[in-house]
């Protein structure tokens, strides 16, 4: 279980963005962070991951404080993080990144395992290098078969339809669902997606800093989808793929 106590962060001398958030995330659920932009969900994440410090408060990890920990220490506990924009390497195949990311040599029945879970062709991809030349949609579709090479706990995915067309969004949502059903761990998404939000187990609405609202799909999403758009008195935006 992964339990955050009171967490804020400000910006150095400037507001504060988050504000004294307190969070269960069950273990094995497919778990949706959303809210309107500028609310702090991506910041939150990063706090998550290690890759920003808290400014007050606690991580907790199956009972254990790992608030000190930066993102290297955490991904060896169990915690992975996909940007929202994945980087690109030139130079560095397919093959070779999911190498580096399982910390071992894979045989071809695992390279087509993993890329064959994210709906990539192993023949296809496995020699092609990482670079600008793979489309948005082919980026996060390997970026996540690295997440499932590591193997971790807690898989963390910072606006996974950022940037891609409507058919790799679609292949996005198979990848998602697909994890959910076969219970590949955790998954943390940040997200306005209602396609997203629609396949999550639990929801969590941060806005202006603060959780406003939090519990299963089924009680969060009527709110999110009502007339007013709002929660809490703060507004919602729900969006279509792109």
């Amino acid at each position: 279980m992964l339990e955050l106590r009171n967490i804020s962060w400000n910006v150095p001398g400037g507001k504060e963005v988050l504000k004294d958030i307190n969070l269960i995330i069950p273990d094995g659920k497919l778990v949706v962070i959303t809210g309107p932009n500028g609310s702090g969900k991506t910041t939150l994440a990063k706090i998550i991951a290690g890759i920003v410090e808290p400014t007050s408060g606690s991580i907790f990890l199956d009972g254990e404080d790992i608030t000190g920990l930066n993102i290297t220490e955490r991904a060896k506990k169990g915690i992975s993080f996909a940007f929202q924009q994945p980087v690109r390497f030139k130079g560095i195949t397919v093959r070779d990144l999911l190498e580096l990311s399982a910390g071992k040599e894979l045989n071809q029945a695992e390279l087509c395992d993993l890329l064959g879970k994210v709906g990539l062709c192993t023949r296809d991809y496995i020699d092609r290098e990482v670079n600008a030349a793979l489309s948005g949609g082919e980026i996060k579709r390997i970026e996540i078969a690295t997440v499932l090479a590591r193997g971790t706990s807690y898989s963390v995915f910072d606006e996974p339809e950022a940037g891609i067309d409507l058919w790799s969004f679609t292949g996005l949502i198979k990848v998602f669902e697909e994890l959910k059903k076969k219970n590949h761990g955790t998954q943390v998404i940040i997200s306005h997606q209602e396609r997203i939000i629609n396949i999550a187990d639990e929801v969590v609405v941060i806005a202006d800093g603060v959780v406003r609202n939090t519990g299963a799909k089924e009680k969060i999403l009527p709110t999110l989808l009502a007339s007013d758009k709002t929660v809490g008195g703060c507004p919602v935006e729900m969006r279509g793929a792109k």
